[in-house]
């Protein structure tokens, strides 16, 4: 029976015969006083929007955003309910029809909801020919369709790509529908819900407040207005003699819309015992509120990008958004983007989606420009700068998103929205507040950033959506 022999704690090799000439460095750490880095942590980014986005003063914590009179033409877009390999579209959805914009007839619209069609198209089958009349409205729920029109000198030209919430054929609601400006030919396979005229008159038949609110909606949409759909200023140009001159007035908007400045808040609390005792080298107050500062200012950059209220991916208009031509991010892709505003001032990507715009350049043979943004060479298309944001989400299937912005109020473009001056004010529109002591000894302090962000006018800001981000192999 074996007995355990008890372990001696390990003592320093040396070599046979020799002892220990001077103290080891194990007992002078003891001694040691050591040199330290403040507290560090992974989740501070670039933050390059909240870096980059002119920021504007809102005193009475709300901004308002005054514009011309514009005649809403319903260019949303249409949202669906699954069930299984069924689809149907939610009746109130059915407004974003220019010609059913404002119409609440909820019996109504659930009746046409009823009356629409689900049918599926494969890859390269025609939805829609040019030149045949509109019979029909075509709501898609899954799928990227490209509309298609014939060139001037023969051929087909892309005028543009559909995607899931889009419709076409809004017109077929009309007294004369007309017909079909373009070809619409799925590029995969599409799930589409189509409401036949003929269903449409019957439902028109049963409610009569539909068709007079189709007319007033025509009626409307008749008025003399801009490219942009604002209400048009008459002028007078080229005559010559005394011709009587057009009065005019430049209409505004009844109801502008209102940005209240949002909050990101916590509260930091740290043990008296620790604030007092535990201050050398660094004090300890200091370095939780630098941290939690870090950590609210991601927060803030986030919301800017996808709140639902005023984030930016919910507020660019539906007529600013246009999907990829292929699946990866191109430079046909960026080009179509800038063609949409004047006065670009910088592209907002996921880190990912500016790799696959590389590797799309590089198939090409084509290579990205270099800007100098605040010190700092970035990448550049066109000389708009190119700027990381990891706030912009990547779906699970691999798809994310592009921004392009015009910046300034000058410019009617985007402003970040904050108020300086408030109480307690750590940092430009972010204060912290002493809450006081709880019985635990425990100090509370409140921090809080107030923050929002504005769209001027719409073509301020575009978005290329469906952007694949992962590669595969050429």
């Amino acid at each position: 029976m074996s007995t355990a022999v008890p372990q001696q704690p390990e003592r320093p090799q040396y070599s046979a015969g020799r002892a220990q000439l001077s103290l080891g460095i194990a007992a002078a750490r003891n001694l040691a006083t050591t040199t330290k880095s403040v507290p560090q942590m992974q989740g501070i980014s670039s933050r390059w929007l909240l870096r980059t986005l002119p920021w504007v003063e809102v005193k009475g914590g709300t901004y308002r955003v005054n514009r011309r009179l514009v005649y809403e033409v319903g260019d949303g877009r249409v949202t669906f309910v699954q069930e299984g390999a069924g689809v149907r579209v939610v009746p109130a959805e059915l407004g974003e029809l220019p010609l059913l914009r404002g119409f609440d007839g909820v019996d109504a619209l659930r009746a046409l909801a009823g009356r629409c069609e689900q049918q599926e198209y494969g890859p390269g089958e025609v939805i829609a020919q040019a030149g045949q009349p509109v019979d029909r409205v075509v709501l898609l729920a899954h799928g990227k369709v490209e509309k298609l029109r014939d060139g001037a000198y023969g051929g087909s030209d892309r005028r543009g790509m559909l995607t899931d919430g889009a419709f076409l054929g809004g017109q077929a609601l009309a007294e004369e529908p007309g017909t079909w400006e373009f070809t619409a030919r799925a590029l995969t396979a599409c799930t589409v819900l189509t409401l036949p005229r003929a269903a449409y008159e019957h439902v028109a038949a049963r409610h009569g407040e539909l068709r007079a609110h189709i007319r007033r909606r025509q009626a409307d949409l008749a008025r003399p207005r801009n490219k942009k759909g604002e209400a048009d200023i008459a002028l007078a140009a080229g005559h010559t003699g005394e011709p009587v001159l057009p009065g005019t007035f430049v209409d505004y908007e009844l109801a502008p819309r209102e940005y209240e400045l949002s909050v990101a808040q916590t509260i930091l609390r740290v043990h008296s015992r620790v604030a007092d005792l535990y201050n050398d080298p660094m004090d300890q107050v200091e370095q939780q509120l630098r941290l939690t500062v870090e950590a609210l200012r991601e927060r803030q950059e986030h919301e800017l990008v996808n709140n639902p209220e005023f984030g930016l991916l919910h507020n660019a208009d539906y007529s600013q958004r246009i999907s990829t031509h292929s699946g990866p991010p191109t430079p046909d892709d960026l080009d179509e983007l800038l063609s949409m505003r004047r006065g670009t001032k910088a592209f907002f990507a996921h880190p990912k989606a500016v790799a696959a715009l590389g590797r799309e350049c590089n198939k090409r043979g084509l290579a990205l420009d270099s800007a100098d943004v605040d010190g700092h060479a970035v990448p550049a298309w066109r000389g708009v700068p190119i700027l990381p944001c990891g706030k912009i989400p990547v779906s699970e299937q691999g798809t994310s998103s592009i921004l392009a912005m015009r910046l300034g109020e000058d410019a009617q473009g985007v402003v970040g929205l904050r108020q300086t001056g408030i109480p307690d004010e750590y940092e430009p529109g972010l204060n912290v507040r002493f809450m006081g002591i709880n019985e635990q000894a425990v100090i509370s302090y409140l921090v809080s950033t107030y923050h929002s962000a504005a769209v001027l006018v719409p073509d301020a800001l575009g978005v290329l959506e469906n952007v694949e981000v992962f590669g595969t192999p050429s």
